[in-house]
């Protein structure tokens, strides 16, 4: 199987020795997106504003890809604070609600740039 580095100006750049994503065949490998605008800015407002970043910023990673939220199998959401769980499965149910993947959803100790949440996911088409 051929794996490629994917790449998109629709996102913000890797802060770190890692591709946004790779492809291995018919499956794609996300790396963790938190809420920066494609151009490094990060986004200002609360958990609901960061998780649709974040699920924009993986939406284009995708689909520079060539798969889409709908091939998405499992994902990782790393919180903050779990107090902001139900803001951000709100949100996140409007992305990936209809058939939602297997996912995993975990309180971490500290996020990069102090953000609130951080989310990476596996797609298969």
């Amino acid at each position: 199987m051929e794996r490629t580095t994917v790449t998109t100006g629709d996102a913000p750049q890797a802060i770190g020795p890692y591709s946004q994503a790779v492809r291995l065949g018919d499956t794609v490998y996300c790396s963790g997106q938190i809420a920066l605008a494609p151009g490094g800015t990060l986004v200002q407002g609360g958990i609901a504003e960061q998780t649709r970043q974040v699920l924009d910023n993986l939406k284009a990673v995708l689909a520079a890809a060539g798969a889409s939220l709908a091939t998405v199998v499992k994902t990782t959401v790393f919180l903050k604070d779990l107090s902001d769980f139900a803001q951000m499965n709100d949100v996140y149910a409007r992305y990936l609600g209809k058939e939602p993947p297997a996912r995993s959803t975990i309180q971490a100790a500290a996020l990069p740039k102090g953000v609130s949440v951080e989310i990476d996911l596996i797609a298969a088409f």
